[in-house]
């Protein structure tokens, strides 16, 4: 019998983030890694979802913006004048960090240019957005003391997260 889902599990899963038309707006087909049990950044509904199910299993789950990426906060959005910004981050899509008024870092992306003018994004790009999660398990295993210890797993992926 396989190994089913549950607390204190290392859980990897591939997985497609679609929006309401049913296009893709992100997708991994190399598993990413977590520990079941609110050891994560995993979104509760999907975790609750994923609860019980073993390798090979596959969930669908879709999520509000509440349940998901927030609603998109205009507060995060600034435009300035192009030639107050460097010239390698004059493009669409564009990266960059700065900080809050608490220090804490933010990341904001260019969301577009024009009149002489760029605007600057500090929203997740899926905010606002219901987004259905399409979910591949590939792995279901015990986490070591380590993996526990320090809340996340030994091998957690290529960096991303479900969130």
């Amino acid at each position: 019998m396989q190994p089913q889902i549950e607390s204190n599990k290392v859980v990897s899963l591939t997985y497609s983030i679609l929006d309401e038309k049913g296009e893709i707006l992100e997708q991994t087909d190399l598993p990413i890694s977590y520990i079941h049990g609110g050891h994560s950044d995993l979104f509760e509904k999907l975790e609750r979802a994923l609860t019980g199910k073993t390798i090979g299993d596959e969930v669908s789950v879709t999520l509000s913006p509440e349940e998901g990426f927030g609603q998109h906060n205009p507060d995060l959005t600034f435009t300035d004048d192009l030639e107050n910004v460097p010239e390698e981050l004059r493009y669409v899509g564009a990266e960059l960090e700065a900080q809050n008024a608490s220090g804490e870092p933010m990341r904001f992306v260019i969301s577009e240019i024009g009149d002489n003018q760029l605007t600057v994004d500090g929203n997740h790009p899926f905010a606002g957005k219901t987004v259905t999660f399409k979910v591949k398990v590939a792995e279901v295993r015990d986490a070591t003391t380590e993996e526990l210890s320090n809340g996340q797993p030994n091998n957690p992926g290529h960096g991303h997260t479900l969130q």
